[in-house]
């Protein structure tokens, strides 16, 4: 394939892959600090891009050049964010992922397929004492932050108002998304776990503490479940004006997922794969976005759809959740 073709055919995806509102000849004089003359010159093919031009495209749009030149090879190329830094405060993660909605409702078409292991991570802050224990447990056990090593949690002391007020604008960026969710059962089963661990512990500061979690957790299942009835995404107490995007709400009792998401953006996919516990990689790769896709049709053929229908299979996965709940007060 001539090289001047393989330019043209690059400038093209680009071009494909970004917003409607963003220029492309925009974006590139400012990536790659030209005219907009001698970016033209290059998208018409009129001149070869250099070498140095070529990585700073690649790195700036997350390119594989194996896709780019269409190689036959078993490689992937997957983004992810952060790795060069030191770690981040878990403020500084729910900024990243406010930025990422926002980035998905910048285009016109959207949906998400999630193929659920835990809940998402964002439905732990609909209600501020399961946010405020989550960004603890986060920042304290998963994140090991030396600030609280010796800390127990206290919604006193740690009510993170401002990881809640992120977490609330990044589920209203949620909500504006069509989804297609896919839990098991188990789907809840590591943070009732993670509860237990702190109650075991001696990590709740007063048993008030640990039932307000308790609380919390039960008012997120009743949302949920709300949501499922419903078929459509919404804020807790939002009024029927302000519902958003649907949502099909699948239940396998098969197969635990792997937090795994397909999102697609005016025909092209974005495949996310989880690492690290709340850390994502990325991928534009079409091939393994249409692997994840074929395997969750798959799933999806043989599970059970409970929202907007099957009100005897919703009353039941969530009286289960609710259930396992209870059970850590015993």
């Amino acid at each position: 394939m001539e090289t001047n073709h393989l330019q043209q055919q690059l400038f093209s995806h680009l071009k494909e892959n970004l917003p409607a509102h963003l220029s492309l000849v925009d974006e590139l004089c400012d990536l790659l600090d030209l005219s907009a003359d001698s970016v033209y010159r290059r998208i018409r093919g009129e001149k070869p891009i250099t070498l140095s031009e070529l990585k700073k495209i690649c790195e700036h749009y997350h390119l594989s050049l194996d896709q780019l030149l269409q190689l036959k090879t078993e490689s992937v190329l997957f983004d992810a964010p952060g790795m060069n830094g030191s770690p981040a405060e878990f403020i500084d993660y729910l900024k990243a992922m406010l930025m990422q909605f926002k980035y998905f409702n910048s285009f016109t078409s959207r949906e998400i397929h999630y193929l659920c292991k835990d809940s998402t991570i964002w439905n732990f802050y609909l209600f501020p004492e399961m946010a405020a224990f989550k960004t603890f447990f986060w920042s304290k056990t998963i994140n090991n932050q030396a600030s609280l090593s010796n800390k127990t949690f206290s919604m006193e002391e740690f009510p993170y108002h401002d990881c809640f007020g992120l977490g609330q604008l990044v589920l209203q960026e949620y909500n504006q998304i069509p989804c297609v969710e896919l839990w098991n059962l188990e789907s809840m089963h590591s943070t009732i776990n993670q509860v237990a661990y702190y109650r075991d512990a001696g990590n709740f500061k007063t048993n008030k503490d640990f039932e307000l979690v308790l609380e919390s957790f039960h008012k997120m299942i009743d949302h949920l479940q709300l949501q499922a009835e419903k078929g459509v995404k919404f804020m807790p107490g939002a009024a029927e004006v302000s519902y958003k995007a649907p949502i099909r709400f699948y239940i396998n009792e098969l197969i635990l997922g792997n937090n795994t998401m397909v999102i697609n953006l005016d025909g092209k996919d974005l495949t996310m794969v989880t690492y690290s516990v709340f850390h994502y990689l990325f991928t534009k790769d079409p091939r393994f976005a249409a692997k994840v896709k074929t395997s969750f049709d798959t799933l999806l053929s043989r599970s059970t759809l409970i929202s907007t229908t099957g009100e005897k299979d919703r009353n039941r996965f969530f009286n289960a959740m609710r259930e396992k709940v209870n059970g850590l007060r015993k």
